[in-house]
């Protein structure tokens, strides 16, 4: 995946902030916030696992379950002619359009 970084088995989204000459990287799927910052790659995996591990600890001192919890089920909006062709992709596939969005997310997520 581009600009993922895992560091002790948790996501980050990595940027560049051209602004501080500085990587930037942002957990994703915790409950709160947890970003770090350094001007290399090796150093931005130093200050990721410092920023989750004292993420993980406030959480553990608060009785606060870290990781968000995801349902499955989301809303998506497109327009008219964009549904009207993905719904006739997914009867060309045989699946409904439940399915044939499902398999379009898990691929583009995963490429």
């Amino acid at each position: 995946m581009k600009n993922v970084m895992t560091i002790d088995g948790q996501q980050a989204v990595i940027t560049f902030e051209p602004d501080i000459e500085m990587f930037r990287g942002e957990f994703v799927g915790l409950n709160g916030g947890a970003d770090f910052y350094a001007p290399d790659v090796t150093g931005l995996r130093r200050e990721g696992e410092l920023s989750l591990a004292a993420f993980l600890d406030e959480c553990a001192k608060r009785g606060i379950e870290p990781l968000k919890r995801f349902s499955g089920k989301f809303v998506l909006r497109v327009s008219p002619e964009v549904h009207a062709a993905a719904a006739t992709a997914a009867a060309a596939s045989g699946e409904s359009l439940n399915q044939w969005v499902a398999e379009a997310i898990r691929e583009a997520a995963h490429a």
